[in-house]
């Protein structure tokens, strides 16, 4: 296919870029390192790779773009979505930006392994942003070669359509094509590199613009593309604020705060930790973005974090997460300042909303998680942290607790059982959710027949049936999650050119709330052999 050639079955792709239409961009041409300054943007080509191969393809994204499965399964797919192949209206070009990362101001940083193809107008009449990341370096690659390997692929292209289904804010995966290249990875840094397998995902949402993108015009008192940059978003992607002006800023950064808020909560409820909340990794748009080392918490634990990087700080743990967006945002507020007059008390009202849209969220869910019929206050945020508090006493794996608690029979218990006969019951049916059941301490015990028994009574105080507590339980608690040990064994299968494992991992994903006949082995715990192999406990950000 030739870049000047219209093919008939890709004319639903319309395209309207603009991002590059409206935004400032880089003069400068030439596809080199460098500092970019007052442009939001550098016009930048992909590779072209000389055998992509597709692995796989989400047919939801597929249809939302209005077009084919046929076309997806085609070689002029795998060309286009590989980087070789230019349709007629792309404008490629990767996003300048900077950001905060572990805390510490990086200065600019950038798309350094990222792509973006152009804007297209998807079936329901939305914008949509087509975005390449591993199909070569940019302005902003630094130090690196702008690749991807295929293991940091998989996990990426399977984990954006695996919190889609879960409901959680994200961009999406339209496609994983193989660039029938190595990349040679140092994949801990240890001083081992080795050659993977090169790949590309194609990542989709109505924006990628993040934090770190107002953070560096602000950085560098460009105060003129940062109210470019400002405008351009209110107008696109907030448009209900009405026209952009020092009384609508806050606004924005009041909505910002929210969805971030509500998208913290989201990730809670699933389990889910992102690795590196650096402010470059949050969206604007309150997505779930940049699926780096991110990790699903199996046994709960709120200090566990899945990045080597941040082994010793933890800054990204679990539990740390919500407090981590509230300083990103506070950072996001700084930037913003000189557009309100450094009026810090306009935008103090969105950090101050931010906490309790949290609040509100995190009450509600839990609500939900437990099957209650509403939030009652101080007796339920103390039934809450008391049970998140039995989940750390014994090494429990937090989805299968949850989908157990569902069928644990909370309406005919004897109250006079001695509390031996009570534990065997608790066991009987919640015993699937720990790790060593035959380990579990007395304390442990004593303190989860405490709990369930406050729960019991909590429960008869709504009245609440066990058939609707499973139900409202079942709604919000998954089954199927992306654990990391179910990712680490379809990419085993796929860097040996089988991806069939990739297919059915995405299929059992598309459903993670209901029980799927044959397919009990995806709802497993963590079996004992993952525990500490490479690729299914900690990862690093080498891709």
């Amino acid at each position: 296919m030739k870049t000047d050639q219209r093919n008939t079955a890709w004319e639903s792709l319309t395209f309207d870029n603009r991002f590059t239409r409206s935004l400032p961009g880089d003069p400068e041409t030439e596809n080199s390192t460098r500092q970019v300054y007052e442009a939001c943007f550098s016009r930048v080509r992909p590779m072209n790779f000389k055998r992509p191969q597709l692995v796989a393809y989400s047919k939801e994204v597929v249809q939302q773009l209005g077009l084919t499965e046929s076309l997806a399964r085609s070689q002029q797919f795998a060309s286009v979505f590989g980087g070789g192949d230019l349709l007629p209206g792309m404008d490629p070009f990767a996003m300048c930006y900077g950001g905060h990362q572990f805390g510490n101001w990086a200065g600019q940083l950038g798309d350094g392994r990222a792509i973006n193809l152009g804007e297209v107008v998807d079936v329901n009449g939305k914008h949509q942003t087509l975005q390449l990341k591993g199909s070569g370096p940019t302005p902003y690659s630094r130090f690196a070669d702008g690749l991807a390997v295929l293991r940091s692929s998989v996990r990426e292209f399977l984990c954006s359509e695996a919190m889609h289904h879960l409901g959680v804010p994200t961009t999406r995966a339209l496609s994983l094509v193989l660039t029938g290249e190595s990349v040679t990875r140092d994949m801990f840094y240890d001083g081992n590199p080795k050659d993977e397998p090169g790949a590309i995902v194609c990542r989709v949402a109505p924006s990628f613009v993040r934090l770190g993108n107002f953070q560096l015009f602000a950085s560098r008192g460009d105060i003129t593309t940062l109210k470019r940059l400002t405008d351009f978003t209110i107008r696109n992607d907030f448009p209900h604020l009405g026209e952009p002006s020092p009384d609508v800023y806050p606004e924005f950064f009041a909505e910002v705060c929210q969805r971030t808020a509500e998208l913290m909560v989201h990730w809670m409820r699933v389990g889910f930790v992102h690795g590196v909340m650096n402010t470059d990794n949050l969206s604007v748009l309150g997505l779930t973005i940049d699926y780096g080392p991110y990790g699903w918490l199996e046994d709960y634990d709120p200090n566990w974090t899945p990045n080597t990087t941040d082994a010793q700080g933890r800054r990204y743990r679990y539990g740390h997460q919500p407090q981590v967006a509230q300083w990103n945002l506070a950072q996001f507020a700084g930037a913003l300042l000189p557009l309100v007059d450094n009026n810090v008390e306009a935008l103090q009202s969105g950090l101050k909303l931010y906490v309790e849209s949290f609040e509100d969220a995190w009450h509600s869910m839990m609500v939900a998680k437990l099957g209650l019929e509403s939030f009652r206050g101080e007796d339920d945020q103390e039934l809450f942290g008391d049970l998140l508090d039995v989940l750390v006493l014994a090494e429990t794996d937090m989805t299968l607790f949850y989908r157990s608690l569902a069928e644990l029979p909370c309406e005919s218990v004897d109250e006079t059982a001695s509390a031996d006969e009570q534990w065997n019951r608790w066991i009987e049916t919640m015993g699937q959710a720990y790790y060593a059941a035959d380990k579990i301490t007395d304390e442990t015990k004593s303190k989860s027949l405490e709990w369930w028994s406050r729960y019991r009574n909590r429960l008869q105080l709504g009245g609440v049936s066990d058939q609707q507590r499973q139900q409202r339980m079942n709604r919000v608690n998954p089954l199927y999650v992306l654990r990391n040990y179910l990712a680490q064994l379809a990419i085993d299968r796929s860097e040996q050119g089988d991806h069939q494992g990739v297919w059915e991992l995405l299929d059992v994903l598309r459903n993670p709330y209901e029980q799927q006949q044959g397919r009990e082995a995806f709802a497993e715990k963590r079996p004992e052999w993952a525990r500490h192999r490479a690729g299914c406990s900690m990862l690093s950000c080498s891709s």
